[in-house]
């Protein structure tokens, strides 16, 4: 399982997928707490966290906000199809959506629509703006379906390995 720069240079043991389960679970684990868990030392733990990290397998470790407690509990997927199939088109729509902060994912798909976006924001007001003022104006864009997220089942969910 060996990549170039920076990512997945050697293949992952018990001791590792058991590390990145826990911090998975919890980033915050102290290296003790987490030597202990998965029963090395500390030393050879920061060893591992390091290497994990240095690999590629860890890209990085932040705090996950309640969206509602700061007045962002409204989500929409929005399904964007564009005006061509080029890599021009891709290129110019994806350096554009890399910019707006309230798009937290944009995948390229297969199937009805070229994109899939998830849009977090305050309320239905919020959306009518943003549509009106922003996505309408992303480059190449020749529809966006809207879907509104009545109820979030399971989000941000653990990797499963």
């Amino acid at each position: 399982m060996t990549k170039m720069k920076g990512s997945f240079t050697m293949p992952l043991d018990r001791i590792d997928k058991r590390m990145l389960q826990l911090l998975q679970k919890d980033g915050r684990l102290s290296n003790a707490e987490l030597a202990a868990k998965v029963n090395v030392s500390p030393a050879t733990c920061h060893r591992r966290t390091q290497r994990l990290f240095k690999d590629g397998h860890i890209q990085s470790v932040r705090a996950v906000i309640n969206p509602e407690a700061v007045g962002l509990g409204a989500i929409a997927m929005v399904g964007v199809v564009l005006d061509r199939s080029t890599p021009e088109s891709f290129a110019n729509f994806e350096a554009a959506i890399l910019d707006l902060p309230m798009i937290l994912d944009c995948h390229l798909v297969a199937g009805d629509f070229d994109y899939l976006l998830k849009i977090r924001m305050a309320d239905m007001a919020d959306f009518n703006r943003l549509h009106g003022e922003v996505l309408i104006a992303l480059p190449e864009v020749r529809q966006a379906r809207t879907f509104f997220v009545m109820k979030e089942v399971k989000d941000g969910a653990p990797l499963s390995f």
